[in-house]
This record gives structure tokens, C-alpha cells and sequence, in this order.
């Protein structure tokens, strides 16, 4: 799946946003990608999954032993991947705050895992989800995303396999644009605005 054509799921379910958003990092957008809503489709969510395990390297896909994504954004995609995959998809989720494994959820010591996002801005979820992997003993080789909005900027200490790339300006609330200033907030995404 090319990058137009991912971008073309995005316009075909309405998730491609312009106004003013605050994104789950605090930092605000003129444009959000609402993955949710690309993903309510399950025939869509499961192209996109597909796609972007068929984008992961052999040398990396032959490795992973499961699939795991952080909660909310995540899960959706994270499990069409593992379906891809033929592996199982487990999640993260901050019932404190912090990333954990709940529900059940274990992993084997040294278990060899890909996370899987919806999209990273600045990275701080994903190393933060990383870190929760590692204290349950298991081991995040790469990564991968829908979208990666820092248009690589992002570094998360593993190889990381975005779908699509872009570059979407995102600004601190002490450092908005004229236009952003004159536009109420919307925060859309699953974490309230602080």
C-alpha cells in the first residue's frame, strides 16, 4: 500500500481533520489523523493492518514473537497486525498513569515483540509502552504505525516501520501560530486535555 493510498483511507472515512487539536502529547495541530474512526471499518482496519505487516522486513517479521500495541489507540491495529501475522496481540494500558500489563496478559522471558501504534508525534507513548514491555521481561525489536506525524523525527531506540510519513507541524501552547490562536482547542483523541 502506497502512502497516497493510505492517506486516501484516511479521506474515504473522514479521519483526516483540519481545525485546532491538542494531540495525546499536549503539543497542538492544525491537522489530526483520527485512526479510530479509520479503523471503525473492520474490512479497512484489516487492509491497513495487513499492509503494514507486509511492510515489516523479513529479517525483523521472522523475530517477533507477539504483537503489542498501547491502549486505546493501539489495539485495533495492533490485532489486525497479529491477525496478518499469525500472532497474538496483547495490550498496555495506564490504569495509573503508567503503562502495565493487565487482564492476564504475561509475556515469556526474553519474548521478542513488535509494538504496534496509531500514530506517533513525538515517540514519548511508545518508549514509555517499551519500557512496560521490558519490565515484564519481554523484548520490543521494532516498532511500526499507521502514521508517523513527526515525519521521522521520532526516535524510539528500535527500527520503526510507519505506513505513512508526515509532516505535520505541532506546537507547544506557549508557542501556537496566529491562525491556531484564533481557533478553539479540540482534544478528539482517548486522553483528556490537562
Amino acid at each position: 500500500m502506497t502512502e497516497a493510498e493510505v492517506l486516501a483511507e484516511f479521506r474515504d472515512a473522514e479521519a483526516l481533520l483540519e481545525g485546532h487539536f491538542i494531540l495525546s502529547s499536549g503539543l497542538h495541530s492544525s491537522r489530526y489523523l483520527q485512526c479510530a474512526r479509520v479503523l471503525m471499518d473492520p474490512a479497512r482496519a484489516s487492509r491497513l493492518g495487513s499492509a503494514l505487516a507486509r511492510s515489516l522486513p523479513m529479517a525483523i517479521k521472522s523475530r517477533i514473537e507477539i504483537i503489542i500495541s498501547p491502549a486505546m489507540g493501539g489495539v485495533i491495529i495492533g490485532h489486525e497486525v497479529g491477525r496478518s501475522l499469525g500472532l497474538e496481540a496483547i495490550f498496555v494500558e495506564r490504569p495509573t498513569g503508567r503503562f502495565e500489563l493487565r487482564r492476564g496478559f504475561r509475556l515469556k522471558p526474553g519474548q521478542k515483540a513488535l509494538l504496534v501504534e496509531d500514530v506517533v508525534t513525538t515517540g514519548l507513548s511508545s518508549r514509555e509502552a517499551m519500557a512496560a514491555v521490558a519490565q515484564a521481561g519481554g523484548e520490543v525489536i521494532a516498532a511500526a504505525a499507521l502514521v508517523d506525524r513527526s515525519d521521522g523525527v521520532a526516535d524510539l531506540g528500535v527500527p520503526f516501520f510507519p505506513l505513512l510519513r508526515l509532516s505535520v507541524p505541532a506546537y507547544a501552547s506557549d508557542a501556537l501560530p496566529t491562525e491556531l490562536q484564533a481557533i478553539p482547542a479540540e482534544k478528539p483523541g482517548s486522553r483528556k486535555a490537562a
